[in-house]
C-alpha cells in the first residue's frame, strides 16, 4: 500500500484501528496508521523499490 499523505511511503496493510488502516514499511520498523482516503495499492515498481532497499539494508547489516 502506498500512503500518499506521507510522500508515498510504501507499507504493508497489518489491520484497522478505529478510523485508521495500519502499515508497517516494507523495510521494517514501525508501524504508522494512515487514514483510508490517503492509501492506494502500490503499483510493480513501487513495491519492486521498496523491496530492494529492504535488500539492501539488510546487506549493510541494518536491523530490520
Amino acid at each position: 500500500m502506498v500512503d500518499t499523505a506521507r510522500q508515498g511511503r510504501v507499507g504493508e496493510f497489518r489491520g484497522v484501528a478505529g478510523p485508521y488502516w495500519s502499515l508497517r514499511p516494507v523495510c521494517g520498523g514501525t508501524e504508522w496508521e494512515a487514514e483510508p482516503e490517503h492509501v492506494r495499492p502500490a503499483d510493480a515498481i513501487e513495491r519492486l523499490r521498496a523491496e530492494n532497499a529492504r535488500c539492501n539494508a539488510r546487506s549493510r547489516g541494518e536491523v530490520l
